[in-house]
């Protein structure tokens, strides 16, 4: 028996989910450089929009069957005073618009490649398909900006959508039988009088004038009976919802960055990068973030975004500056037991040699209690006495992650390495 199943289901604002789901399946390669892209020109909280991606028109040309050449065909072709019968005929050799290109043209006109919009859930989905934020123990907050309606009993006032059937007609049945229990109990004992009365001699005129007086009160106890209403507005019962407040999580990333003279604008542009990434992967996990940009030489200072990248302030070096106003600012600002700290620091490794093995100490007694990851980026290739100090603790510490970046192509894979799922690859 043939069967016809119509899909009657209400269509979202995108219609074409399903279509679009195949394409970003079918071009993910093409996309996922796209994306990886888009982060040279944006600020580190310039992520609310997502992007165009640009794919070459080759690469989304659908395939087709068709006849090859070759084989004993006879063709019949109208017209023709070049050829007869038994004459090979070479075949046809690729002209211009045969390919992919097609021709130029001097009439400012052509086909450009396929280009659509990469929105921001999509935009970090292919950015972050495969990692994971290690030692995720989300934290409450004390404060609670978020609301959620729940169910709380029922009321007798309300809207019709919110009633209650069920209990609206037992309240209603409960009321109709509380009023009427005395007089239908009086009706009994009203009519069983009147058949005792009715089995008596009718012909005496106290027996009549009983007869009519009990026939009057139980025409009057029937009346009033039937006059009980069978559902009144005193019954409707409606579900009742109040809004409840729900603990929602929230994050803080620590970013420090070295910005002594052996910084250059390549260097920071690294960091920068690693940065973005960050903030990007934390906001997939958490409803509120904030950042804090530290930047030091010989001095830490916190500054806005815009200094942390650009100013030009240059001097020796001595790490355990930023580290030590990154504790201050985590025990003014930001309690453990509010807020998911996570700390992510970008250097050269150069550092004044007696301050190295202060940094090691800082992070393991001071600033790795409190977080919830902390992850070191050195943008330069040579091992220095900071690295080698910071080798030692990521030996000790699950919550210590170390790599090196020195090419902007090993940004990205480095992010990967530091935050990849566990048995996924990097």
């Amino acid at each position: 028996m043939l069967q016809q199943i119509i899909d009657r289901r209400l269509s979202g604002k995108n219609k074409s989910i399903g279509n679009r789901e195949r394409f970003l399946r079918r071009h993910k390669e093409q996309i996922r450089e796209a994306v990886r892209r888009a982060v040279d020109g944006r600020g580190i909280r310039d992520m609310e929009r997502g992007e165009e991606v640009h794919i070459p028109k080759k690469d989304i040309s659908e395939p087709v069957f068709s006849h090859g050449e070759g084989g004993v065909r006879e063709v019949v072709r109208p017209g023709n005073t070049e050829h007869v019968r038994g004459d090979r005929i070479a075949k046809p050799k690729g002209g211009a618009g045969q390919g992919g290109g097609g021709e130029a043209s001097d009439s400012g006109e052509g086909e450009d490649d396929f280009v659509f919009h990469l929105s921001k859930e999509e935009f970090m989905q292919v950015f972050f398909e495969d990692l994971a934020l290690p030692n995720l123990a989300r934290t409450t907050l004390a404060e609670t900006p978020e609301w959620k309606t729940h169910r709380a009993g029922f009321v007798s006032d309300g809207t019709p959508t919110n009633l209650h059937v069920v209990r609206s007609m037992r309240g209603a049945l409960g009321r109709r039988i509380a009023l009427g229990m005395d007089k239908r109990r009086e009706l009994r004992e009203l009519e069983e009088r009147l058949a005792l009365l009715r089995r008596e001699d009718s012909a005496k005129p106290e027996v009549q004038a009983l007869l009519a007086e009990t026939e009057a009160r139980i025409l009057l106890l029937r009346q009033r009976l039937d006059a009980i209403p069978f559902l009144d507005p005193i019954d409707l019962r409606f579900r009742n919802r109040v809004r409840v407040p729900q603990p929602t999580t929230r994050a803080v990333m620590f970013c420090l960055m070295d910005v002594s003279g052996s910084m250059d604008e390549s260097r920071k542009d690294l960091a920068k990068r690693f940065f973005i990434l960050l903030y990007l992967f934390l906001t997939r996990h958490y409803e509120k973030i904030e950042v804090v940009f530290i930047r030091h030489h010989t001095q830490a200072q916190e500054v806005d975004e815009q200094n942390f990248f650009h100013a030009t302030e240059t001097g020796g070096t001595v790490v355990s500056s930023a580290l030590v106003l990154m504790e201050q600012i985590i025990r003014q600002r930001y309690s453990p037991t509010e807020w998911n700290i996570y700390g992510a620091q970008a250097s050269d490794g150069d550092n004044w040699h007696h301050d190295s093995g202060r940094c090691r100490e800082l992070l393991s007694e001071k600033i790795l209690p409190l977080c919830r990851y902390f992850a070191y980026v050195q943008v330069a290739e040579a091992e220095q006495n900071l690295w080698e100090e910071y080798a030692k603790l990521a030996d000790e510490e699950p919550l210590f992650a170390m790599r090196k970046a020195v090419e902007v192509a090993q940004i990205y894979p480095v992010f990967r390495d530091l935050f990849k799922k566990e048995g996924a690859s990097a």
